[in-house]
């Protein structure tokens, strides 16, 4: 039987969804300090190791693939830079099993991509859904087999403030509300650091966010690394949204923007989690972290 959903007007879903994420991401007014949360990015190096490498490192607790980069006309590619995936179901069961999520990104740095209507960012839906998560339609390919995802971030390097990534993120919410089974369904975003990025602001002003992942690196507002001005934009936008502090693993790993372990530790994570939605670090990428034990080196102070 093909899987069917009816979609509720968006003025009417909207308020609803919003509480009951409102609902379940507050917590209590106070300065969040450590979490010891490490997010990471996977899939952008074939010899960076496999994904079930990666969960059972202990150094993550959400690893991101990257990147879904083709989609808006009909057309849908995974780009894993030639992973096999082969066995990879069984990987990413083996990461939940080991309580690490593990999200698909989609977005990435090719030209490939829009969601110039509803219909484009709803089709969207529709492919994730039944590809990657609880949908089951008979003609669907799913590269994963029976293994479902946990969630969906959204990595933009193009785009205008009139596509319709907030069509998108309301769909996908209303889906992790009545998910079943206690499955959440996690919605990230991987932004530019200057607040805001016009490419997902109007999604992010929904309120339906679990976390940002500000991208401190190769962003010229931020060439020196983290800004306390625009962490504080951030924080205050979106204050029921766990908020990340995004860098790269090494100096190999971006072109702007490196920070040191002893100048994360000193000068930029006290600053950083004294904010009450402080959520953690995201790291660029798997493969420089690996070589670089970024993760290893900070996870403690994170």
């Amino acid at each position: 039987m093909a899987f069917t959903h009816r979609r509720p007007p968006l003025a009417v879903s909207l308020p609803l969804i919003c509480v009951a994420f409102i609902s379940f991401l507050a917590g209590p007014a106070s300065a969040q300090g450590k979490t010891g949360q490490v997010t990471v990015f996977w899939g952008r190096h074939r010899d960076e190791g496999s994904l079930r490498e990666a969960c059972d490192s202990g150094l993550y607790s959400m690893v991101i693939m990257s990147f879904l980069d083709v989609y808006g006309s009909g057309t849908y590619n995974l780009d894993l830079s030639g992973h096999s995936l082969a066995g990879m179901g069984d990987a990413i069961k083996r990461c939940q099993f080991l309580g690490v999520p593990v999200s698909i990104s989609i977005g990435g740095f090719g030209g490939a991509y829009s969601l110039p209507t509803n219909q484009s960012a709803l089709a969207l839906f529709d492919h994730l859904w039944n590809t990657y998560f609880g949908g089951s339609l008979n003609d669907t390919r799913r590269p994963f087999g029976d293994a479902w995802l946990d969630g969906v971030d959204m990595f933009l390097e193009h785009g205008t403030p009139t596509e319709r990534y907030d069509t998108l993120a309301l769909e996908l919410a209303k889906h992790n509300i009545r998910a079943g089974d206690g499955k959440l369904l996690h919605l990230t975003a991987t932004p530019h650091c200057r607040f805001p990025d016009t490419r997902i602001k109007e999604a992010l002003d929904t309120g339906i966010f679990e976390r940002i992942h500000v991208r401190f690196y190769d962003d010229p507002d931020c060439a020196a690394g983290f800004s306390t001005k625009e962490w504080a934009k951030w924080t205050a936008a979106y204050p029921f949204t766990k908020i990340y502090v995004g860098l790269p693993a090494s100096p190999q790993a971006a072109k702007s923007g490196y920070t040191d372990p002893a100048t994360l530790r000193r000068a930029v994570l006290p600053v950083a989690q004294k904010a009450t939605n402080y959520g953690g670090v995201m790291v660029w990428d798997r493969y420089f972290d690996k070589r670089s034990n970024y993760s290893g080196s900070i996870k403690n102070w994170v």
